[in-house]
């Protein structure tokens, strides 16, 4: 009898491991995503989920690697699949409300309003799931500061929401309190905030491209290359902080090798992340490239970006400088 129970006991718990066991091999998608080989994520993904169409986490990662090729319209249904799969999930939200920007950054104003409502009630839902989510947090603020009310954004909902961001991330507080300032013109405190955020900032290297990003806008050229400098020599990781600071470069026309330089050093370092996709950030550096007079070389990053990313639109710019040569 007691052998019975036993085997009865073994039966029941193999049945439960194999019950809770992912249908795929979720870190290998994960890592598909952080180096940017989209299209043996989707092909890994696309198995998985014509075994079992619910899989909420198999949705969001391919509405991530779509989000990542800049595939709204493929990325808006994989989210919020995975937001009716599982919809006390922070992190689905969030990826949807993005998902929905994106969407809304490149659609017509009437679209545009009618997502900006959704990208609201997303981050919104993202941060009353988990309020310590510093991520919806910080997306739910900068929506804020850059919609209307009329939309569910407005500077006055930023200014309530930066004491709880600051209470989970200070410097993302600090961040958020700028992006208030420099909204309403205040570029004293903005700048001020900025600097607050590097001095509490667990990464200020990217808290000094934050600052760079500002000195941009305001035409103050001197300052944001120093600013860069600075916080490039904080990047020991060489991680994607390269990639914004080049992009901070490239922007205001100045120091094209050095750009190219940053971005070289982030493809071969051992930190790529989601944020900055491999396969764009070859492109960027073949646009670079080919501006240089480097046109070999930049054929052979578009050739790369296009093998990791078949689906991905390369901006026209980056063709062209090679078509030029």
């Amino acid at each position: 009898m007691k052998r019975t129970i036993s085997i009865f006991g073994s039966i029941l718990l193999l049945s439960f491991s194999l019950w809770a066991r992912p249908l795929f091999a979720a870190d290998s998608v994960r890592s598909d995503l952080n180096q940017g080989h989209a299209d043996a994520a989707l092909q890994k993904l696309s198995a998985a989920l014509a075994q079992n169409p619910a899989d909420a986490e198999a949705h969001n990662l391919r509405c991530r690697v779509y989000y990542q090729e800049e595939l709204w319209d493929q990325a808006i249904p994989d989210c919020e699949a995975a937001v009716r799969a599982n919809p006390s999930s922070s992190e689905y939200h969030l990826w949807l409300g993005r998902a929905y920007g994106q969407k809304a950054a490149h659609a017509s104003l009437i679209s545009a309003y009618k997502l900006a409502k959704k990208v609201a009630a997303e981050f919104q839902q993202a941060v009353q799931l988990d309020p310590q989510n510093t991520q919806a947090l910080a997306d739910l603020g900068e929506f804020d500061v850059s919609a209307p009310s009329i939309v569910g954004g407005g500077v006055s909902r930023a200014q309530v929401l930066a004491p709880k961001l600051q209470a989970v991330d200070a410097a993302a507080g600090f961040n958020l309190q700028a992006k208030i300032a420099e909204a309403t013109k205040d570029y004293g405190t903005a700048e001020s905030n900025l600097k607050f955020a590097i001095a509490h900032s667990s990464t200020p290297a990217s808290a000094w491209v934050d600052l760079a990003g500002f000195y941009r806008r305001r035409g103050r050229m001197s300052e944001m290359v120093s600013a860069l400098h600075n916080g490039m020599s904080l990047d020991h990781q060489h991680s994607a902080v390269l990639v914004d600071a080049a992009d901070n470069l490239t922007a205001a026309h100045l120091e094209p090798q050095t750009a190219i330089h940053w971005l070289q050093q982030y493809l071969a370092a051992e930190s790529l992340s989601e944020d900055a996709p491999a396969f764009a950030v070859r492109a960027k550096l073949a646009r670079l490239l080919a501006d240089e007079g480097d046109t070999s070389e930049a054929q052979r990053q578009l050739a790369a970006a296009r093998s990791m990313a078949s689906g991905y639109r390369i901006p026209a710019r980056a063709f062209s400088s090679v078509a030029a040569r």
